[in-house]
């Protein structure tokens, strides 16, 4: 294995034994009746470098949290090698051997002597642990008596109290109020800035851009694609359309963020500033932008959405026309224009794209017709108008000492 590597799956597969009943899997597992094997994933193939943050994506079923327990050594492969260098820690499920009669404080020992730590290393972190779940005197009474977000701090602390070379983490952060979310990403963001190697299973689209420079995606029980977390992310949401319209299949080598089955189509997307085109404005500058489609076939309906993204592939914001209270009326071979306008737009410095996406009523998941991806790659550049400000947003804003 490349030293650089921490992880190294080669041809790896996992499969399980199906059989009617009882006696027909012992006699299978006996040997005296064929086995009918269900492969969950097979001939997997990546690596994961040192300080890497990956994440892990597909549908329900698809092998996720399976991949999750061989690369922990939860279960084992059926066939390929696999090799990790450096020690494991793994969000898996959260609080899982904690017991219900033993205090916070009883569990924390219960588990750190489960992770081969001693009674020292336990001691040196059990004053941060307290701290870092924030449940007060709880700590020192039975778990049993724990409200589920209480176990939840417990636990994330738990596993947490230590930086190992590898934390895997599997929709652990998916639980808990709102304020601990933000207090457990910003604990995995130490980790991997000290040099965590990350692997991250999210249904959260926008989590694994956050904490994921790149996303592996698995499906049809084999590893689809391997790329940017946006690239990947994109493929996959324009794979989810194509099989909900049972349209054209998107394959992953020629994928360039276009997709849809066609009886609506994009024509021309522009950027209009001061009513010129352009792809370089100023924080805060009047925009428009125009976007000409054309009806190819009938479509029961019709909605133009946009979606901006920051460099990164995060989120900005995204609206259609039917959440603005437009129809749109163009008939079956016409074309039409839309503009959206924005008296201001409120971004900060930096780069930035904007998809569009034709589809029926408010999901482009359900009759995608036509979606593009990265449409218009533009740029930003600080008012020098405007007070220094750093991040996406560009918000007017003004600052006041009251008097006492």
């Amino acid at each position: 294995m490349d030293s650089q590597n921490v992880i190294q799956a080669e041809n790896l597969g996992k499969a399980y034994l199906v059989a009617t009943g009882g006696w027909s899997r012992l006699a299978a597992l006996l040997g005296r009746k064929p086995a009918t094997s269900r492969w969950v994933f097979r001939d997997v193939n990546f690596s994961i470098r040192r300080g890497e943050s990956v994440g892990i994506i597909g549908a329900n079923g698809a092998g996720k949290s399976t991949l999750l327990k061989v690369l922990t050594g939860t279960t084992s492969a059926t066939t390929g090698r696999l090799s990790i260098a450096g020690n494991v820690a793994a969000l898996l499920e959260l609080g899982m051997g904690f017991h219900g009669d033993f205090t916070g404080r009883q569990n924390v020992y219960f588990s750190g002597q489960l992770q081969n730590r001693s009674r020292q290393e336990i001691e040196a972190t059990m004053a941060w642990i307290q701290d870092f779940a924030e449940i007060g005197d709880y700590f020192d009474q039975p778990v049993r008596n724990y409200s589920s977000g209480m176990f939840v701090r417990l636990a994330f602390a738990v596993a947490t109290a230590q930086r190992p070379e590898i934390l895997i983490v599997d929709e652990a952060l998916a639980v808990g109020d709102m304020y601990f979310q933000h207090k457990s990403f910003a604990r995995i963001r130490e980790f991997h800035a000290a040099g965590t190697s990350l692997l991250f299973v999210s249904h959260d689209p926008v989590a694994v851009k956050s904490l994921c420079e790149r996303a592996l995606l698995l499906g049809d029980a084999r590893l689809l694609m391997d790329g940017a977390a946006g690239d990947v992310l994109d493929y996959y949401s324009a794979l989810v359309a194509a099989r909900e319209n049972r349209g054209r299949p998107v394959d992953s080598e020629q994928f360039q963020g276009r997709s849809g089955t066609g009886e609506a189509k994009i024509e021309q997307v522009v950027m209009l500033a001061d009513g010129q085109p352009t792809d370089f404005l100023q924080s805060g500058a009047s925009v428009t932008l125009r976007v000409r489609y054309r009806i190819h076939a009938a479509v029961r309906s019709l909605t133009l959405g946009l979606l901006l993204k920051d460099r990164t592939g995060y989120d900005i914001f995204g609206t259609n026309t039917t959440n603005l209270g437009m129809r749109l009326t163009a008939a079956v071979g016409e074309s039409a224009t839309v503009e959206f306008r924005l008296p201001r737009l409120l971004l900060g410095a930096g780069s930035y794209s904007l998809t569009f996406a034709l589809h029926s009523f408010m999901d482009h998941l359900e009759d995608n017709y036509d979606w593009w991806e990265r449409a218009i790659v533009f740029r930003v550049m600080p008012n020098p108008h405007q007070p220094y400000q750093i991040g996406v947003a560009a918000f007017d804003i003004s600052a006041e000492e009251i008097p006492e």
